[in-house]
């Protein structure tokens, strides 16, 4: 577990009242350039999910989900992880068209989040999914989708930086993608653990979006852990920038080509995970019902950390903090929101 560190020397760009002003503008603007560029439309999204729909996105597959009773309906719900399948059901019902895809503002609860800079447990991002054709089931197109992401987050530095000239102390994003598999950063370091690598080649790839993420690899071991129904481990990944204040890589967006029905069977049976197979979710998935998509989330307190230049993620969201994170954050002057 990593601990909450304020770099030594650190001072926000902007004040606490500018913050709250910037947080506006990034988030309004981001998702026009978003929706925009991937042809998607806002829709609402649920807080919670009905427990026995296998809507819940399952994480790694140890986090504990909120859940609650809701006795007039007499059911249990559950707070969304995040609304991976959920979203993939929404483009069935809806009736969407190829080329045609949604986002939402989601909120979630993940209670068993360790607490440091980036984490916390109140989760915010945009959801987003896209109808695609079978033809598009390849790496190129992940990486074209990619690479139209981090041009609208490139756009969105640029519109803050000429609103907040103080925010061009900040380095710019750099627009040029790197790709890279977990597969070939094990291989470069095979004595680095997972983070480690990701730090030692983001450092010199500011810019990466490193695939391929909940298979095992040479070693035996997986990068990180995938839930097995809703990315492709063979299409999926993680875009990484670099961190000019934290010194880190950080991750702002986890996406993927989703399972196509043959890829669920096998990713089931992988995981050890063939009792879903029963839920509702998973049975139009197999009988090929749902249709074939590309989608992910993007961390909306990780994107506003990133380019308003702060050090924790309490200075952009409201949460809940143990009293380490509360003192370290004291100590340095941060102020939590």
């Amino acid at each position: 577990m990593e601990k909450t560190v304020i770099p030594a020397g650190y001072a926000p760009c902007l004040n606490l009242y500018d913050t709250q002003k910037a947080i506006g503008l990034l988030k309004r603007f981001f998702e026009d350039a978003l929706g925009g560029a991937l042809n998607l439309m806002r829709v609402s999204a649920p807080l919670f999910v009905e427990a026995a729909t296998g809507l819940n996105d399952d994480l790694n597959g140890v986090e504990r989900a909120v859940t609650f009773d809701i006795p007039s309906a007499g059911r249990d719900a559950q707070v969304v992880h995040s609304l991976a399948k959920w979203k993939r059901m929404a483009l069935y019902r809806y009736q969407f068209s190829v080329g045609e895809g949604l986002y939402t503002d989601m909120n979630a609860i993940r209670r068993d989040e360790e607490l440091d800079n980036l984490h916390s447990v109140y989760v915010d991002q945009w959801d987003w999914e896209k109808v695609i054709a079978p033809r598009d089931r390849n790496v190129e197109y992940l990486k074209q989708t990619v690479r139209t992401i981090v041009k609208a987050m490139c756009e969105t530095q640029t519109t803050l930086r000429s609103v907040y000239p103080r925010l061009t102390a900040l380095p710019a994003l750099c627009p040029e993608v790197s790709f890279v598999t977990t597969q070939e950063l094990e291989d470069r370091w095979p004595n680095l653990s997972p983070k480690e690598r990701e730090n030692a080649w983001v450092k010199d790839h500011p810019t990466t979006f490193l695939m391929q993420i909940g298979g095992a690899l040479k070693s035996g071991k997986p990068h990180d852990g995938r839930a097995p129904d809703y990315d492709d481990w063979n299409l999926n990944g993680d875009i990484l920038l670099w961190n000019p204040v934290l010194q880190k890589a950080f991750e702002v967006s986890s996406m993927g080509i989703r399972v196509s029905p043959e890829v669920l069977d096998q990713q089931l049976t992988t995981a050890g995970c063939d009792e879903r197979r029963s839920l509702t979710f998973h049975k139009l998935l197999l009988e090929g019902k749902l249709p074939l998509t590309i989608g992910g989330g993007i961390g909306q307190s990780r994107l506003c950390m990133l380019l308003l230049g702060k050090a924790h993620i309490g200075e952009v969201q409201a949460s809940v903090w143990d009293g380490e994170t509360i003192a370290a954050c004291q100590d340095a002057g941060v102020i939590l929101l």
